[in-house]
């Protein structure tokens, strides 16, 4: 069904816009990047020219000479009697555009495949005449698999039967299919903001109101602002990354995570930990305590093999009590109809060899992440580069609020990044950039670089009043 962006939504969406000169160009790239990131979605009718150029309080001139430059790049159609509408763009995924030979691709923050994963592979497939002997329609999931995975909850301090394990076809699956059985319409659902936006768009589908509580790579999370939010709007569900959170790496301290826990019981709230990145450890050491004292019913944990073992290997679980366990299966087959054989067969192999994948996970993204913190500390002074200590991408602070500009920039120069507010729940962060470090450590030295030269051009090009004197640099 096509839908409708009002003037007001669309310059609120847009944010800080105007990073270039001429006024129509920046504006035209700012509806190119929300096309791209699948924040305006294809076939969506934009506001009428006069109408936009009010809300952005510039002429009418400027939005006309925008939206000509978005029919030239099949971004926008418009048609008499219609309007101006959103064309789909050419691209497998939402959100990503498709990357060609010579490109760094680093709008998605996964390594490349387990080295082992071949032969891991080819060891299954030589036991295929067992696999097609099953049923193969299996909402629950096949019981080795299930048990093995309830055995490392069991090593990590958290008791699990395989009854609370529910096998998905990777973490997003697992993330959607919970949120239809818990949100209704119009539920309030607590989140952190920076997110991890597929969370946040299948949160939003699902019909939640998303209340934000912030992030940030210093200072952890704002417990106070948290408490109150629960206080206030009573969520029914809280989406939370404890361990090395997406996008700003950070993780958890005890004390954050027994008062996150404190207060979503208070509250009556189910709090969802998202645990995809919690095992890409590279040098935090002891994982810190909290969550495993929940009430029973209070904690969801969804885990997936996307980021530790390979994106293309879709398997992922849901480990709750068995009632939600028992209310998920109920609601799956509207979903889908079972993880595939194949896949969980692999998965149950793999689970044997973890400890040595975590092991080389962790010396692969200690490469990509050093390499990366040294180029750009290097060639990019005014920047603050966080430290981090595991997880897969740092979430950087920009010396200027230019976050969109240089991305859209940096493609044209081969380099594909994703720009702050993809990341976003309530507007915002155009001063801060995600870069994953998932690439080897030449590519991240390369990528470095290319961020170097084209911030240099993006500051050059913007309005003064978005270029702010950092020492000497400006």
């Amino acid at each position: 069904m096509d839908s409708r962006m009002s003037a007001r939504a669309l310059a609120q969406s847009l944010g800080g816009w105007r990073t270039r000169e001429p006024a129509y160009e920046a504006l035209a790239d700012g509806i190119r990047l929300l096309c791209l990131d699948n924040r305006l979605a294809p076939r969506t009718t934009l506001p009428a020219e006069r109408e936009l150029a009010v809300a952005l309080h510039v002429s009418r001139s400027t939005v006309a000479a925008a939206y000509r430059s978005l029919r030239e790049t099949a971004h926008i159609a418009s048609l008499r009697g219609s309007g101006s509408v959103t064309l789909p763009l050419r691209r497998r995924d939402p959100g990503r555009v498709e990357a060609v030979d010579g490109m760094i691709d680093l709008q998605q923050a996964s390594p490349p495949a387990w080295p082992g994963l071949a032969g891991i592979m080819t060891q299954t497939a030589a036991n295929a005449s067992a696999l097609v002997s099953r049923v193969g329609y299996d909402v629950l999931g096949r019981i080795e698999l299930r048990e093995a995975i309830a055995r490392r909850y069991t090593e990590r301090g958290v008791p699990t039967h395989p009854d609370e394990v529910l096998v998905t076809t990777g973490a997003q699956s697992a993330i959607h299919l919970v949120s239809s059985v818990l949100i209704g319409r119009g539920d309030r659902v607590l989140v952190e903001t920076p997110t991890y936006p597929h969370a946040a768009d299948a949160l939003r589908r699902a019909g939640a109101r998303l209340v934000g509580v912030p992030v940030t790579t210093d200072d952890g999370w704002d417990v106070d602002r948290a408490e109150q939010a629960f206080a206030r709007t009573l969520p029914v569900m809280a989406y939370l990354m404890p361990d090395f959170q997406n996008p700003t790496g950070r993780s958890m301290t005890a004390h954050e995570r027994q008062a996150l826990l404190a207060a979503g019981e208070r509250s009556g709230s189910v709090l969802v930990l998202d645990e995809t990145t919690a095992d890409l450890d590279i040098d935090r050491g002891v994982l810190a305590p909290g969550f495993d004292s929940a009430e029973p019913g209070t904690v969801v944990r969804i885990g997936s093999l996307g980021k530790t073992v390979w994106g293309g290997l879709r398997l992922g679980w849901v480990r709750a009590d068995g009632e939600l366990i028992g209310r998920l299966v109920a609601a799956r087959p509207a979903h889908d109809l079972g993880t595939p054989e194949f896949e969980q067969a692999i998965a149950t192999r793999l689970l044997a060899h973890f400890d040595e994948i975590v092991l080389q996970r962790s010396q692969l993204l200690r490469a990509g992440r050093d390499a990366l913190v040294d180029t750009l500390r290097s060639v990019l002074p005014s920047w603050d580069i966080p430290v981090v200590h595991g997880g897969v991408s740092l979430w950087i602070e920009l010396a200027s609020p230019l976050s969109s500009a240089l991305v859209m920039e940096a493609r044209s120069h081969g380099l594909l990044l994703s720009a702050g507010p993809r990341f976003s729940v309530e507007g915002g962060h155009e001063r801060h950039l995600r870069v994953p470090f998932t690439a080897p450590p030449e590519e991240m030295v390369r990528a470095a670089s290319v961020l170097g030269e084209v911030w240099a051009a993006v500051r050059a090009g913007a309005p003064s009043s978005l270029v702010e004197r950092v020492g000497s640099v400006i």
